[in-house]
């Protein structure tokens, strides 16, 4: 039978006994454990060498002799020579000391695990009988899937601890289009303040029941929940020891308000951090084949708040040819963009591209010229959500076989 152990290896003794390419494996996990890590060895592999010197680790040249094991918490026998760690072990466990014995686990004290990280849970596995190295880390690769895509019970059920924010991009819509990182944490939350757009409904099914899923979504001409209202209600739940997840669609930082709730969690004391995501601004025209950026094309792109005033920098952006111009936000204003672009002697016939609902089955692309856009989009019924790319970037013929027609897209 085996009893599994969390240790710390922080600042204790390691002895590792040989010299090969399998001290090399493990030297590294000791050394990101933080161990004291010393060999005793009577030649080293390359790999192992390289180790010693990078990290200036004691190498006693030779082979291992009793008095190697004083001060050590813990030894790792990987000699090559079954007898000779079996004869290590032995001598460790007289002496009351862990063994690991790297040429048969089953003759040694202590055994490493295949182990997994999320967040401040490790998951561990290894074998009760022997040694099946394979075996276990398969299983943990197999868990570790899982816990990535958040579908094993991650949330702490032991109140009491600090509370924290996280700001997780929910990038242009697909839940398989966000980090790991963020699945991880939705699944780790205790509440969820969502947005409107993003993968909201996807990522929250599956969720315990008593997690609290706080909707404070935006919509054309309505926020019924103000900024700082939402700035209030994260500081609030964290405060209280809760993990709260804001969810966000696109990343954070972008047009997103995130920077001001980073400050207004940093203004109470709560622990902040922020999950980056695809932007829509790159993401959705890419899910059009439209590239932000293509050589001999455009060698730059500029963002805007379509919400904003049309500023000096978006004009000359719009007039260099060699820069594409990408519009969030924009539908209500599309007008008011397009008459300050023409008043600015931007060229008519710049190609102009609407993608909606960009990344799920309701996407549509349209292709038109600036001054035509207001025309065509009032002919469609343009809509949000939809991204605006202005550039020669959203010619139809840039990376697409065949040009698509207005009468096409309303098919």
């Amino acid at each position: 039978m085996t009893l599994m152990l969390g240790v710390t290896l922080a600042g204790r003794d390691v002895l590792l006994v040989g010299g090969g390419a399998v001290t090399a494996r493990r030297l590294r996990r000791f050394l990101s454990e933080g161990a004291l890590v010393r060999v005793v060895a009577p030649e080293l592999h390359a790999e192992t060498a390289a180790l010693i010197e990078a990290h200036g680790l004691p190498w006693r040249q030779g082979r291992f002799r009793p008095a190697d094991l004083r001060g050590a918490w813990l030894v790792h026998a990987a000699t090559g020579d079954q007898r000779v760690d079996r004869h290590i072990a032995a001598r460790c466990d007289r002496r009351r000391v862990l063994c690991v014995n790297a040429t048969d686990g089953g003759h040694g004290s202590a055994r490493l695990t295949a182990q997994v990280d999320a967040g401040d849970i490790t998951v561990a596995v290894t074998s009760t009988v022997g040694a099946d190295p394979r075996r276990s880390a398969a299983l943990r690769d197999a868990i570790g899937d899982l816990l990535a895509l958040g579908r094993l019970p991650l949330r702490r059920r032991r109140g009491g601890g600090a509370g924290r924010v996280d700001l997780v991009g929910g990038g242009p819509g697909p839940a398989d289009l966000m980090t790991v990182r963020a699945r991880r944490l939705i699944a780790e939350a205790d509440v969820i303040v969502a947005d409107r757009l993003g993968p909201t409904a996807e990522v929250l099914q599956g969720l315990d029941p008593d997690v609290q899923v706080i909707d404070v979504g935006k919509r054309p001409g309505s926020h019924p929940v103000p900024q700082d209202e939402i700035n209030r209600i994260i500081v609030e739940h964290a405060a209280a020891g809760r993990r709260v997840v804001r969810l966000k669609g696109g990343d954070p930082f972008v047009f997103g308000r995130g920077g001001e709730e980073m400050q207004a969690c940093h203004a109470a004391g709560i622990p902040v951090d922020v999950v980056p995501a695809p932007s829509s601004a790159i993401a959705v025209p890419q899910a059009a084949g439209i590239p932000v950026t293509h050589r001999g094309t455009a060698s730059a792109f500029h963002v805007v708040n379509g919400q904003g005033p049309v500023t000096a920098s978006t004009l000359d952006s719009m007039a260099d040819d060699s820069v594409t111009t990408v519009v969030l936000m924009g539908v209500a204003a599309l007008g008011g963009i397009v008459d300050a672009a023409l008043s600015h002697g931007i060229p008519s016939d710049r190609p102009v591209a609407f993608v909606e609902s960009g990344h799920t089955p309701e996407q549509r692309t349209t292709r038109t010229t600036l001054g035509r856009s207001v025309q065509d989009a009032r002919a469609i019924g343009l809509r949000n959500p939809a991204v605006i790319v202005i550039g020669d970037v959203a010619r139809a013929d840039l990376l697409m076989p065949a040009p698509e027609r207005i009468g096409a897209s309303l098919a």
